[in-house]
């Protein structure tokens, strides 16, 4: 059981009114979140601008976005480990005190004309550890906070404001902090993650997972992790697809532009069209990360994320079939509800089937392979490209993305049910 939230119960049905409630303690959470997510998305375009103040070297500059990612790669199953070992709001409260604390001092230090290109790296590195320990608590606390049979309406509004904030509010908000001055783009964020501790301070309760038997080490414990997510088909099968898919579209969207935009493109897009077409990816990802509940209830689990494997096929395909705009807009958005309804539907049964002593473990091993495809997806684009064309990359990443269908025959209805009903 969980000190001081919900036990490890299926959740009886609720009625539909006391259903739409879920509470005051989430809300708070996403006001944190939706602060959080805000600071990255200002961080994401005040990082470079410090950079280009102290280098014009390329491989530096592009060294920034490198580092800020690298913890991902190192410490996201440590960070699991942690974040079940250790009070999960308190984690998040010390991870966003942290980033404040760094990206604040950087300011400081960029207002005085103190910093270097190198401090910005140590800057950009303790900030990703810090993320993935507060990214890896907020997904692992949210089956303590509401009950089970609403986290797909929890995660879907969520995940919803994270990538609001994340791509459509925070770059047009860095640009309009750049007009005065670095420092206070970079003093931003780090009053952003203030917000977000305090809307933590007010999220109540503890929630630190009772742990039994003898003590035990990090290294078993993240082993522990491993194995349980290595011995779950139905979890082993969606993290491997995640992974996969995830290295298809970051392929994609690393040459995309290559083929859209600038002399002798194939599609000949201006910068402002090839930024809609982008744009509306993301909105059909905000709508789909709302819809995915109804999206779940109206086609059932199993088929609904058989019908998202299908639009990411078409998704990462769709350039080397045509370059109508129209056309590969609607593709767009309508990939992106779908492969946001997919994110959802997931996590939340993740959130369902394993044990809330093991959350923070496996959630962090699943995102190790969700995230850590994504630089690798990015390189396999560019060679592929250099070796056979734009085209090529493509089409090979759409029939990859197609064949991730040969998993659903381990991912159907009645696959799901018999994990839920064992997990209770």
């Amino acid at each position: 059981m969980v000190v001081g939230g919900p036990a490890r119960t299926r959740p009886t049905r609720t009625p539909e009114g006391a259903s739409a409630r879920l509470g005051g303690r989430y809300r708070r959470l996403w006001s944190a979140s939706a602060a959080s997510n805000l600071a990255d998305g200002v961080l994401k375009v005040g990082l470079p601008l410090v950079a280009v103040t102290h280098t014009r070297s390329p491989t530096l500059v592009a060294g920034v976005a490198v580092t800020f990612s690298l913890p991902w790669l190192l410490f996201a199953l440590p960070a699991g480990a942690l974040v079940d070992r250790l009070d999960r709001r308190r984690v998040m409260l010390v991870a966003n005190t942290l980033r404040a604390a760094l990206v604040g001092a950087l300011a400081v230090a960029v207002a005085f004309d103190v910093g270097s290109i190198w401090l910005l790296h140590v800057v950009a590195f303790a900030v990703g550890v810090a993320e993935t320990l507060y990214d890896t608590a907020a997904q692992s606390i949210l089956p303590q906070l509401v009950p089970r049979d609403l986290l797909p309406r929890a995660n879907g509004r969520l995940h919803a404001v994270e990538l609001a904030a994340n791509q459509f509010v925070g770059p047009p908000l860095a640009g309009v902090l750049v007009g005065g001055g670095v420092a206070v783009a970079l003093a931003g964020p780090a009053g952003l993650w203030a917000v977000a501790v305090a809307a933590l301070l007010f999220v109540g309760g503890r929630f630190r997972v009772a742990r039994a038997g003898p003590a035990t080490s990090v290294r078993a414990d993240i082993g522990e992790g491993l194995r349980f997510l290595w011995r779950h088909r139905l979890l082993r099968t969606l993290a491997v697809m995640v992974g996969v898919s995830n290295f298809t579209t970051n392929g994609v969207v690393a040459v995309l532009v290559l083929h859209a935009v600038g002399p002798g493109s194939a599609m000949g897009f201006t910068e402002a069209a090839y930024g809609l077409l982008l744009t509306s990816l993301a909105a059909g990802m905000v709508v789909g990360l709302l819809l995915a509940p109804r999206l779940e209830r109206l086609l059932g689990r199993a088929t609904a994320l058989g019908v998202s494997m299908l639009a990411c096929a078409a998704l990462v395909a769709a350039p080397a079939l045509t370059t109508d705009p129209f056309v590969l807009g609607a593709i767009f958005l309508g990939g992106g509800v779908l492969v946001a309804a997919w994110g959802v539907i997931t996590v939340s049964l993740r959130q369902r089937v394993t044990p809330d002593r093991l959350l923070g473990r496996v959630n962090s091993a699943y995102r190790l392979l969700a995230r850590g495809s994504l630089p690798l997806g990015a390189l396999a684009g560019g060679l592929l490209a250099e070796l056979f064309g734009l085209r090529a990359v493509f089409m090979i990443m759409g029939v990859l993305a197609l064949a991730l269908l040969a998993g659903m025959p381990w991912v159907t209805d009645a696959a799901i049910d018999a994990a839920e009903r064992d997990a209770t």
